[in-house]
């Protein structure tokens, strides 16, 4: 039952030899979800053996083309490939209006539905399934390009029969569901078995969290408290805190201060400049604050393993 997030790309707004755009693919339990789409991404989907195929939801966080560029030519592809699936896109609403005119001006079209979600400014819901959902929140970029955070995460699962505790005293079938959803036991001569007994807790719900292009601000803590994996964004080093500031981005340090306030288990720097050949540097002024940091890479992936709970 995989967790698993594939790095496309973790370049800022120019690509280079060692790093492509912006772009990730999120598999939660055989869902896979794209996260931007920076110009190249079809590309690093095959290169990295991505069965993009089975995407059927792609996020879109803001409209600077680092983050969205490569889209119309994976929708094209998509669609020369004989697609009939539906495809659902969150993001900006403006994005329908471009790819409409994309399209208009290749006097084409796809064969297959395309189904915009448009993302407004408050933090809610845009996702759900039986097994996740995915939130939406608001982050600090520049004006003309309002930025959305993504919160995905399992959503609790039922508890583990132990069968032969429930045939030792003899529950009925009826009452299953009951004994899942948490509730003691109660025998025909009035004893009470606790839960605990007759099943066990199913593994902890993982959690991801994808926040980009962002000025620091510590209230964005409280969208993604006591996240398991946190993504978010290093543009500069620490000795750049000015130039981020008025490019309204974020240092390793703000990245690294953002997963402590928000008591995440893992922290994710990505979206270096270009002026970092080799982004170690980032890391280890990050690791000063929060040591459970890595770096992304193209072609890495981070897997979230299931854990057990007594």
């Amino acid at each position: 039952m995989k967790f698993e997030l594939t790095i496309l790309g973790c370049g800022s707004a120019v690509p280079t030899l060692q790093r492509n755009a912006a772009a990730q693919v999120l598999n939660v339990l055989e869902r896979y979800f794209l996260i931007d789409c920076g110009e190249g991404t079809q590309q690093q989907l095959r290169r990295f053996k991505v069965p993009y195929n089975k995407i059927n939801h792609i996020f879109i966080s803001h409209l600077h083309g680092d983050h969205f560029f490569g889209l119309i030519g994976l929708l094209s592809s998509f669609s020369l490939q004989n697609r009939r699936a539906e495809l659902h896109i969150y993001s900006d609403k403006r994005l329908e209006e471009i790819i409409d005119f994309q399209l208009k001006v290749m006097n084409s079209r796809l064969n297959y539905p395309l189904i915009f979600h448009y993302l407004d400014r408050e933090p809610g819901l845009i996702y759900e399934d039986r097994m996740m959902t995915v939130h939406a929140f608001p982050l600090k970029h520049r004006y003309e390009a309002p930025v959305t955070g993504f919160l995905f995460a399992e959503k609790e699962k039922e508890r583990n029969i132990k069968r032969e505790m429930t045939d030792a005293f003899r529950v009925p079938v009826a009452f299953m569901h009951r004994l899942k959803k948490g509730e003691d036991f109660i025998t025909p001569e009035g004893d009470v078995i606790a839960n605990s007994r007759l099943t066990t807790a199913p593994p902890a719900p993982r959690s991801y969290a994808y926040m980009t292009d962002t000025l620091f601000r510590e209230s964005f803590a409280e969208y993604v408290q006591g996240v398991d994996l946190l993504y978010h964004e290093s543009t500069y080093g620490n000795e750049f805190e000015e130039l981020a500031k008025e490019t309204f981005h974020s240092t390793a340090g703000q990245a690294a201060r953002m997963a402590m306030l928000a008591e995440a288990k893992h922290l994710l720097l990505g979206h270096f400049s270009s002026r970092y050949p080799d982004p170690t540097p980032l890391l280890e002024q990050a690791r000063e604050i929060f040591p459970n940091t890595d770096l992304c890479y193209d072609g890495a992936v981070f897997e979230l393993p299931a854990v057990k709970r007594g």
